[in-house]
């Protein structure tokens, strides 16, 4: 699966959706995604969702009614979302939240699949 690109899109607006359950955001090329806390959450960045390493990524299940708490701004590069379970480790870098966004159903999909073959659900 390709990385992100570090030359995106810059993000124009951030906007979080509390009640949605849902980080809306808007680049300077005209590309706009909403993407869900859920998504969000299992496709984190942080080392716990991704490992330490190439194919190290664990399938986080029982995410289904995850939030968002809070989204700060980090640098001048990314954001770090607080979820309501409590998970606060991820940098989400402006080229991986449009990485995210334009791969969304592809990821989503692969997502489900391993949920699938691991026997595990979104539900808690």
């Amino acid at each position: 699966m390709a990385e992100p690109d570090d030359g995106a899109p810059w993000p124009t607006e951030i906007r979080v959706d509390r009640q949605e359950k849902r980080l809306s955001i808007a680049f300077d090329n005209g590309d706009r995604f909403a993407l869900p806390a859920e998504f969000l959450r299992v496709e984190s960045p942080s080392a716990e969702v991704q490992g330490h390493g190439p194919g190290q990524k664990v399938t986080i299940a029982g995410r289904r009614h995850v939030g968002i708490m809070d989204v700060e701004q980090v640098g001048n590069y990314a954001v770090k979302i607080k979820f309501d379970d409590l998970h606060d480790t991820g940098i989400y870098t402006f080229g991986y939240l449009h990485f995210l966004g334009t791969r969304q159903d592809e990821l989503w999909q692969a997502y489900l699949d391993a949920l699938e073959q691991q026997g595990l659900s979104r539900d808690p």
